[in-house]
């Protein structure tokens, strides 16, 4: 009730440079986030989401930065700044990896994977509303189908609760969304390609909530943080979408 309508200000009714600097905060949350679920070190932490913060910052770069691969240059010196941070912090090298290794994980997982979300924004807010309504309408629909139907477990080491006709339900959902939305605002594009579209977003979306159960798992918790009460932290929410969204961009490209 608060997320929809404030994300459709930034989108429709605000300069674009809003909708990104929405974009940027929910990374940052994000990332403090998978840091705590870590345990991460706070000086390695406060590096990742400052490298992250530069990282989703590059496309406002200077145009000769930009075109230079300012974004894998930016990404490079994060990773050298957190391995110099851990080298000097503490000058023992026994667990060296096991505390550099989410730090820059946190960088490469979410700003990195978030981004993008921005560039689809920039070719137009229309592959935003293609976007969150194919991963809001496949979670809908693997949850519903999934409880009524779902018998046979998807991924039970990761996921308990995920079933195989919740995942069939989650290609289904994006399908039926991707067919909607672009029958009403991306008439474009041919039935065949929504369809392809929606049914890739939908399996994906399965994947990026079973990567993310995956590392909360590996971490011990039940959810990412508790900023969003009944339905856990940032991370939770946006675990899809950070799937999905470089999917998406890839097919634009290609259809």
């Amino acid at each position: 009730m608060i997320g929809v309508p404030l994300i459709f200000l930034c989108l429709v009714c605000l300069p674009p440079i809003y909708f990104f600097l929405l974009l940027l905060i929910i990374s940052a949350v994000a990332q403090y986030e998978f840091y705590a679920m870590y345990k991460t070190k706070k000086t390695l932490s406060a590096i990742g989401i400052i490298g992250g913060i530069a990282l989703f910052a590059t496309p406002h770069f200077p145009p000769e930065f930009v075109t230079g691969s300012g974004g894998l240059m930016t990404l490079v010196i994060v990773i050298a700044a957190i391995m110099s941070a851990r080298l000097f912090m503490i000058k023992d090298p026994d667990s060296a990896l096991r505390d550099i290794a989410p730090a820059i994980t946190g960088v490469i997982y979410i700003p990195l994977l978030l981004m993008p979300v921005w560039y689809l924004r920039l070719i137009g807010y229309e592959w935003i509303v293609l976007l969150f309504m194919c991963v809001w309408t496949s979670d809908t629909f693997a949850y519903f189908i999934g409880k009524n139907f779902g018998k046979r477990k998807l991924y039970k080491e990761v996921s308990p609760n995920k079933t195989v006709a919740g995942a069939v339900g989650s290609v289904a959902g994006g399908v039926v969304a991707s067919m909607l939305v672009g029958t009403l605002i991306m008439k474009d594009f041919g039935m065949p390609a929504l369809i392809l579209i929606g049914a890739a977003l939908g399996a994906v979306t399965i994947l990026g909530d079973l990567a993310e159960s995956m590392l909360k798992r590996d971490a011990g918790v039940k959810d990412s943080g508790s900023i969003i009460p009944g339905h856990g932290g940032v991370l939770d929410r946006i675990d899809s979408l950070l799937f999905a969204a470089p999917v998406l961009y890839l097919l634009r490209m290609f259809l």
